[in-house]
């Protein structure tokens, strides 16, 4: 071969040589930049994902309290995780064989299958139970010294949710769920200022994946959520919640009901009570037993729907996510829009005939006076909560104007109330408003709104037209006590003028007095109130054969000289025929606001004032005689101007008194009776049964008290025609002579039934 030939052939081989050589290092540069550098974080973290075996430790959650800063309405407080660490016990037979019979009872699980879980060679770190509470903690810990184990069973901090009042204020705490994220309420709405930041355990794994021993372990410590200040004061939330519960038992209430409190000056929600309601601790529970034996009764394949329905419902706020025909207690706004806008003045007249005949409607509006009220001034009609006036006065305004002020109120938008789930109103806009919706919204009706929204608007007619912003949390603090955040109190804007507000205040303080609203009157006490009396048309839509139902309500302020505190009571769907027909505003909600009113208001400080009238029927506090001979008893009953009773051995008037009804510090009428029970007296002939005193007036009621032995407290109007509205002490419970019975009276206890419309 040519020495040319053979040199051309080596260089050819050096070029190969050199291309596979430069490609093949290529290929590797390429292939490290991206493993190295294209996807050098993903790898990195799955390194780290091989090596590494992290745990979230949980933070704990903040406490919720009241608006006094001291009672806890939520709070957290320590379980504990137990975590086995098999590799330390995998080869120790008589360990594994302790470890499994010593726990599983403690734990409440099979001792065969805890056996299996402690040979597994691979795991420093396997669960077997979460949330265990201090007592079972302290078995364990007391099983390990006993039995001197060091390794292989771990407690690890955790925390579970605790609700201190149980049922109390539930639909506005709500819960949380097993990984301690809320659920409802303001667990849900402030979960992440509540939660906090997790910790992390980071534990080391070896080249096979097996866990490496603690030593190897880092811990990231959590941080603690912050705490809530609520400005639902717990007292006055009980108080609203016991007097729904009477309503919802008196009335025969259906649907349930709703009472909210709130500051008018600031907006804060004092209290806000629904009905139904539920506990916290344990949410899953549906507390209404009839509803759980409906449940029961139903065939098996439709019975988890219907839980889930009712508990859905059990956990709805109806003062938040429910909306409802306001009725005439919207009337209280109507008024403020035409004393506004100047279309009325307080001593404007309108001649009501009893009706309303507007074009293109078939039958005429009615008055829930079907005879009219004659000729009356707007301060008459509404004390007489008269529908044709407040149709005339809409008719005045104009859909525009109308539209404006209802805007101004707040009844287009949300409230943004600080609650999860508030619903839209729903109404008649301007463009699609005719005369007939302008008449009619006009007095209430054919319009939805929330409860909040209504009680938001009360407040601005009380504190001198200003709508404030609804809120339930007053401030967040940190772990420290810092303050981190507070409510927003300021005016979202001047709806009437302060003078249209004073006007207002005025009309409605009589109209607890005299008009038709006398149900929620307390003595000593300014009230201001509207009654409400809605029917719920759309349900009867849907089956025109059943009978209309209705939502009662009664909405109000005190005290009217300087409104502090606005309250909305409603029931909805009271059922008439088994409470002698009674399904108004006045006679239904009235009673209720006004037992409300009358041990809330002196409880947050709103001072009495007694007229005259109301002062001369003061009821006195029972002296005590308890330990004193009869004769000195006597005497001391008769220095207060009481009447006594005696019950027992009476023939040596030395003998000491056992006991009295009222007893010492209760109340008892003015020259009311003091039954004095001496030693040995005889049950049976102590005991009497409360009658049932609805529907009578105060001279039958005191009669009927007198001829059982016991004595009646009047609360409410004291008018000839006011009758009995609400009773403190249920029919047909058994109760010792002397008892006192509270009262409370109410007139026009069956006016504004609205007589609905047809087109």
């Amino acid at each position: 071969m040519a020495k040319g030939t053979t040199e051309k052939i080596r260089r050819k081989a050096l070029v190969l040589t050199a291309v596979l050589v430069l490609a093949g290092f290529g290929a590797a540069a390429g292939s490290l930049f991206n493993w190295q550098i294209l996807r050098g974080e993903e790898m990195r973290a799955l390194a780290m994902e091989q090596s590494l075996r992290s745990t979230t430790l949980p933070s704990m959650r903040g406490t919720i309290y009241d608006a006094t800063g001291t009672k806890v309405l939520a709070q957290s407080a320590s379980v504990w995780t137990v975590v086995l660490e098999p590799a330390y016990l995998a080869e120790d037979e008589g360990l594994r064989r302790t470890v499994a019979a010593g726990l599983a009872p403690i734990l409440g699980m099979d001792e065969a299958e805890l056996y299996e879980k402690t040979g597994d060679y691979s795991s420093y770190y396997t669960i077997l139970k979460r949330k265990i509470e201090t007592d079972i903690r302290d078995q364990i810990v007391e099983f390990k010294e006993r039995n001197k184990i060091t390794d292989g069973i771990r407690l690890i901090d955790d925390y579970k949710r605790y609700y201190p009042y149980g049922t109390v204020a539930s639909n506005i705490l709500g819960f949380t769920g097993s990984d301690n994220t809320g659920l409802e309420g303001l667990e849900l709405y402030y979960d992440s200022e509540l939660s906090g930041s997790t910790g992390r355990l980071i534990a080391a794994k070896n080249a096979v994946g097996t866990d490496m021993p603690f030593e190897y372990e880092q811990i990231i410590d959590a941080e603690n959520g912050h705490d809530l200040v609520l400005t639902i004061d717990e007292t006055v939330q009980s108080i609203l919640e016991k007097y729904l519960a009477i309503g919802i038992e008196q009335f025969k209430v259906k649907n349930g009901a709703v009472a909210v409190m709130m500051d008018v000056n600031t907006g804060g929600i004092i209290g806000l009570a629904t009905n139904p309601s539920y506990d916290p601790n344990d949410p899953f529970a549906i507390l209404d037993q009839n509803t759980v034996k409906a449940i029961e009764a139903l065939p098996e394949d439709q019975r988890d729907e219907a839980e889930v329905k009712a508990l859905q419902n059990q956990w709805r706020n109806k003062g938040v996510s429910d909306t409802y025909y306001p009725g005439s207690v919207y009337k209280m706004c109507v008024g403020s829009m035409g004393l506004e806008d100047g279309v009325i003045t307080e001593e404007s007249t309108f001649t009501c005939t009893g009706g309303v005949r507007l074009e293109g409607v078939k039958d005429e509006i009615s008055c829930w006076n079907h005879s009219g009220h004659g000729t009356t001034t707007f301060r008459e009609g509404l004390c007489n909560s008269c529908n044709p006036w407040f149709m005339h006065i809409g008719s005045e305004l104009g859909a525009e104007s109308f539209c404006k002020y209802r805007e101004a109120f707040g009844f287009t938008d949300k409230t943004g109330i600080d609650l999860p789930g508030e619903s839209y109103s729903i109404y008649h806009d301007y463009d699609d408003m005719r005369p007939v919706d302008l008449a009619v919204e006009s007095f209430g009706q054919n319009f939805s709104i929330t409860p909040i929204q209504m009680v938001t608007a009360c407040a601005a007619v009380a504190n001198g037209g200003y709508l404030v912003r609804p809120h339930v949390v007053d401030r967040i603090m940190d772990s420290n006590g810092n303050i981190v955040k507070t409510a927003d109190t300021t005016y979202r804007r001047q709806v009437i003028s302060q003078e249209t507000s004073k006007i207002m205040a005025s009309i409605l303080q009589q109209n607890t007095y005299s008009g038709t609203a006398t149900g929620g009157y307390v003595s000593g006490y300014r009230l201001c109130g509207k009654t409400g009396t809605s029917e719920k048309v759309a349900k009867k839509a849907e089956d025109p054969s059943k009978p209309m139902e209705y939502i009662a309500s009664y909405c109000g302020f005190a005290p009217a000289e300087d409104p502090k505190y606005a309250l909305l009571v409603f029931f909805d769907e009271p059922d008439g025929p088994n409470n002698g027909n009674r399904t108004g505003g006045n006679a239904v909600a009235g009673p209720i606001f006004s037992a409300i009113m009358q041990e809330v208001l002196p409880y947050l400080g709103v001072e009495v004032k007694y007229n005259e009238e109301e002062y001369a029927q003061l009821d006195m506090v029972s002296p005590s005689v308890v330990g004193l001979s009869i004769n000195d008893a006597l005497k001391k009953l008769e220095e207060d101007g009481l009447s006594y009773n005696i019950i027992g051995d009476d023939s040596d008037w030395d003998n000491r008194v056992v006991e009295q009804i009222p007893e010492s510090g209760s109340t008892v009428p003015k020259n009311g009776t003091v039954v004095l029970y001496t030693q040995g007296y005889d049950v049976d002939e102590a005991l009497v049964e409360v009658p049932n005193f609805y529907g009578y007036d105060i001279t039958n009621a005191s009669y009927a008290a007198y001829m059982e032995g016991l004595q009646i407290s009047v609360s409410g109007v004291q008018e000839a025609d006011a009758m009995v509205a609400l009773q403190g002490i249920e029919p047909g419970t058994k109760v010792k002579r002397g008892t006192v019975i509270s009262l409370t009276f109410a007139s026009d206890l069956n006016t504004e039934a609205f007589a609905g419309i047809a087109e």
